[in-house]
C-alpha cells in the first residue's frame, strides 16, 4: 500500500541517500552503498514472519521491512532448503530494505541472497518496537503531504506562530522584533508546511534557513547575529496571525467573539487577524495575542470573565 497525497491523488515517493537515512535512524550498513539512493513510497512498517511461514497474502512489499527475535529464531530452526525458500520469498520482492535489530547479525546465507537481489541491509541496535517507532517517525515526516506558504514562523512563548499577510505588510520586521525580545525563528519569506498525522509542521527551505530580508538593511543571518539560541530547525504550527493593512478600526472585532480559523493541507487552524496601522507596536501585540492563545487553551478566556464580572450571560 503506497501513501497518497489526498489532494492530487498521486502517490508520494521520496528518496534518500542511504548514508541520511542510517544517520535518521541510527542505523549500520552490512550491505549496500552508503552514497545510492533509497526509495520510500510507504509510510508503514512490516515484519515478514508470516511472509517467511509462507503465507503471502495481503504482503505489501513498498514497506521498510524489519527482522527481530521472533523472526531470526524462526529462521534459525529451519533446514538450509526451507531456509533459502522463506528468504527467497521475501527478497525476491521490489522491497526498500530489510533492517536487523536488537544488534542481530544475519547469516551469510542471508547476506548472500540480499547481495544477489541488491537489496540493502541494515542493522539497529534497538529494540524491535523502539525501532519500528523511530523509522516510522521518519517516514512521516518524508513522505508527509507538504505546501509552500508565504510567511514567517516563530516559536513564540512555546507557541508556533505563523504569521501571513501579503507582501510589504511587515512580517520580516515584526519577526526581528520578535527575535529581539526573545523568541525564536523557524523560517521567514518562505515555509514548508508538512501534515504529520494531522497536525503541521514548519520548517525553512535550507537554501534560506537562518535568514530574514528586511527592507532597507538586506539581508540578515539571525543564526550569526542572535546565537543558535535564536533559531529552531523546525515547530509544530499552532496558530496563524493573518497581519492585515487597513485606514480604520471600526470595522473589526473589538471584543475577540469571533473564532476564525484558516484551513491547510486539510488542518483547520486558528486565526487572528491583526489590523497594521502607522504607530501600531504589531511584535507587542503578536505577543500578546499568542499569550491569550495560550491561556485559552488552558481553559482561561477574559471575555467570560468580564461577562461574570459584569453579570452578563
Amino acid at each position: 500500500m503506497k501513501n497518497y497525497d489526498e489532494w492530487t491523488g498521486e502517490a508520494i515517493e521520496e528518496s534518500v541517500k542511504l548514508s541520511e537515512f542510517c544517520k535518521e535512524c541510527d542505523l549500520k550498513i552490512l550491505f549496500g552503498s552508503a552514497d545510492e539512493s533509497i526509495t520510500f513510497s510507504s509510510v508503514l512498517v512490516n515484519r515478514p514472519g508470516l511472509l517467511f511461514a509462507g503465507f503471502e497474502d495481503y504482503f505489501v512489499s513498498s514497506r521498510v521491512q524489519v527482522i527481530g527475535n521472533a523472526e531470526h529464531y524462526y529462521l534459525a530452526s529451519l533446514t538450509d532448503e526451507n531456509k533459502k525458500k522463506a528468504l527467497l520469498r521475501l527478497f525476491e520482492k521490489q522491497i526498500p530494505c530489510v533492517i536487523y535489530t536488537c544488534g542481530i547479525l544475519p547469516s551469510q546465507m542471508e547476506l548472500d541472497v540480499a547481495k544477489k537481489r541488491n537489496i540493502p541491509i541494515l542493522s539497529s541496535q534497538m529494540t524491535t518496537t523502539w525501532l519500528m517507532h523511530e523509522v516510522g517517525n521518519f517516514l512521516d515526516n518524508l513522505l508527509a503531504p507538504t505546501e509552500m506558504v508565504h510567511g514567517s514562523l516563530l516559536d513564540i512563548n512555546g507557541v508556533g506562530v505563523l504569521l501571513t499577510g501579503t507582501s510589504g505588510m511587515g512580517k520580516s520586521e515584526t519577526a526581528i522584533e520578535l527575535i529581539n525580545r526573545g523568541h525564536r525563528l523557524i523560517a521567514d519569506d518562505a515555509v514548508i508546511v508538512k501534515r504529520v498525522r494531522n497536525e503541521l509542521v514548519g520548517k525553512a527551505p535550507d537554501k534560506i534557513k537562518d535568514f530574514i530580508e528586511v527592507r532597507g538593511l538586506g539581508i540578515i543571518d539571525v543564526r550569526s547575529m542572535y546565537g543558535v539560541g535564536a533559531v529552531l530547525e523546525s515547530e509544530y504550527i499552532n496558530l496563524v496571525i493573518h497581519l492585515d493593512k487597513i485606514t480604520s478600526l471600526a470595522d473589526y472585532d473589538r471584543l475577540g467573539i469571533t473564532d476564525l480559523t484558516c484551513e491547510m493541507l486539510g488542518v483547520s487552524l486558528p486565526q487572528i487577524n491583526v489590523p497594521v496601522l502607522a504607530g501600531r507596536n504589531v511584535a507587542v501585540i503578536v505577543e500578546v495575542a499568542t499569550r491569550n492563545f495560550r491561556l485559552k487553551r488552558l481553559g482561561y478566556n477574559a471575555l467570560d470573565e468580564l461577562k461574570k464580572r459584569a453579570n452578563l450571560k
